[in-house]
């Protein structure tokens, strides 16, 4: 998969005080989730058993809202708000061990829930890992 994320970074004209790599490395993420996310929502809504499923979707739609938030805040540089990325970093991480939690819990019914369990464990880990070097 090509991605433009990290040329986009690269020619950004001021210094960031992050890791291109690993900031990259996380919108990736991000933008996976929540792609992951809305398609399991969807699936979930043509499952027979939808109405078991409300849990699910809830959190699949909000953990794809809370994503995609944050891999658009984290492309933005003019400036950066330390304590916003932090807390939206914090707020994506609970966001996504919820999903993964919910969705690990259908994954031996459901392959898209798998899949996406799967996905928000790694961006969980991806946005741990950025919170990590935040000054």
């Amino acid at each position: 998969m090509t991605s433009t994320t990290l040329p986009m970074l690269e020619t950004y004209p001021q210094s960031i005080n992050l890791d291109r790599h690993k900031l990259a490395t996380t919108i990736g993420a991000l933008i996976a989730c929540s792609e992951a996310c809305t398609a399991c929502a969807d699936a979930c809504l043509s499952e027979g058993m939808v109405a078991e499923l409300t849990k699910c979707i809830r959190t699949n739609m909000d953990c794809a809202d809370i994503c995609g938030t944050t891999a658009r805040v984290l492309s933005r540089h003019t400036g950066y708000d330390a304590n916003i990325t932090r807390t939206l970093l914090e707020a994506c991480i609970m966001a996504c061990k919820s999903c993964g939690d919910e969705c690990a819990s259908h994954a031996d019914m459901h392959e898209h829930c798998r899949i996406c369990a799967e996905s928000c464990r790694a961006c969980q880990q991806a946005c741990q890992d950025l919170l990590a070097i935040i000054a």
